[in-house]
This record gives C-alpha cells, sequence and structure tokens, in this order.
C-alpha cells in the first residue's frame, strides 16, 4: 500500500478506525494495518468502508467494515461489542469521525449547531468510552482523538467554523482529562490536531483564509 518501512510493530493488535472510509479515516487504516494491526473501519456508509477493507486484505492485510453513527449510543456498543466477539479483543482506538459543515455564526441554528458538537465531540467521548470499558480489562489501550489546529489558544479561527472549532477545543480539553482518568488503567489517551488537509470533507478550494495554514491534499 505504498510504504516501504515500519514505523513500529503493531503485530497482534486490533485497532478501530471511525470515519475510515476516506480522507484522513482512509490514510489512519492503512497506515495501522501497513504496521501489522487488524483494522476495523467504521463509518455512516458501509459500502465505502468496504473499499478501503478490500484494499487492505488485497495487500494481504485483516481488516473488517462496520457502519456505524458515532453519535448513537446503541450503535456504537453494538459495533464495538461485535469487533470483541470477532477479535477477542481491541487495542486502539482512532476517533477520526467528524463533520465540517461551515455557516456564518450570526446565520447557525440551534440544530446546525448541535448536530457538529454530537458528531465531532459527543461522538468521540461515546467511542473513547466504550472502547476503554474493553482496554482496561487487558490493561493496556491506546486513543487517538483527532482535534484541529484550529481549537482555541493557537491563534488560529475558521470564519464559518464556530461549531466546528467548538468541538475541537471540546476534544483537546476531553482528551486531557481521560488522560489523566485512564492512564493507571493502562489505557493511554492522546490528541492529534491536525492543519488543513485537502480531503473530501474539507476541499482547498471551498476552504477559507484561515492564517498561514497551508492545505496538504490527502
Amino acid at each position: 500500500m505504498g510504504y516501504t518501512y515500519s514505523m513500529f510493530d503493531l503485530t497482534g493488535k486490533v485497532a478501530l478506525v471511525t470515519g475510515g472510509r476516506r480522507g484522513m479515516g482512509k490514510a489512519h487504516a492503512l497506515a495501522l494495518s501497513e504496521q501489522g494491526a487488524k483494522v476495523v473501519v467504521t463509518d455512516i456508509d458501509a459500502k465505502e468502508c468496504q473499499v478501503v477493507v478490500d484494499v487492505i486484505t488485497g495487500a494481504g492485510g485483516t481488516a473488517v467494515c462496520y457502519e456505524m453513527d458515532v453519535s448513537d449510543t446503541k450503535q456504537v456498543d453494538e459495533v464495538i461489542s461485535k469487533v470483541v466477539e470477532e477479535f477477542r479483543q481491541l487495542d486502539i482506538l482512532v476517533n477520526n469521525a467528524g463533520i465540517y459543515e461551515p455557516k456564518p455564526a450570526l446565520e447557525l441554528t440551534e440544530e446546525e449547531w448541535e448536530r457538529t458538537i454530537h458528531i465531532n465531540l459527543k461522538g468521540q467521548f461515546l467511542c473513547a468510552q466504550r472502547a476503554a470499558m474493553e482496554m482496561q480489562k487487558q490493561k493496556w489501550g491506546r486513543i487517538i482523538n483527532i482535534s484541529s489546529a484550529a481549537s482555541g489558544q493557537t491563534g488560529i479561527g475558521i470564519a464559518g467554523g464556530v461549531h466546528y472549532t467548538a468541538s475541537k477545543g471540546g476534544v483537546i480539553a476531553m482528551t486531557e482529562t481521560l488522560a489523566t482518568e485512564w492512564a493507571p488503567l493502562g489505557i493511554l489517551v492522546n490528541s492529534i490536531a491536525p492543519g488543513a488537509i485537502d480531503t473530501p470533507m474539507a476541499p482547498a478550494d471551498k476552504m477559507p483564509k484561515i492564517g498561514y495554514l497551508v492545505p496538504i491534499q490527502l
């Protein structure tokens, strides 16, 4: 799948990637597989997830896909239960699922605000909480929450993205607290805050100017 080196060995580990059907999520899934992990690809579109799975299995890796809305507690519980039933463990969670639907702050509706917060912030918590319930049993786990460079206290804002940036700032605050609570359980929780990435969700030609950040194509 393009890599010619190993960053680290994840052989025997099971990794779940949310929002894994395209863009950064797809890249995460492929990279984890390249390092030897068995990968669970989840998203709201199972057909697109299957395309990613086919790439991984075609290269000799192990992967499965599940349809999952991260903001739906029942779906999150059901999918992670199925993963543990099939693989007997869950070691790594990449909380990547999210939406970016720009709207000027003065025009933003309560429903639009809540939709973004529910998926980008609540969804990450639901997945992290459910994954940690399994990880604590084995006293080992790794949770990576995807935030954003535009998440507060960085001097970077996104015009039209007040709901998005608020949700991503919440992700960082949540990550710090979960890291504190779950470290004694053997679960490490970290956040990655990417800059502007040219993906189907946020194509460079439709992104507002955000200072010095240069879009990276993915």
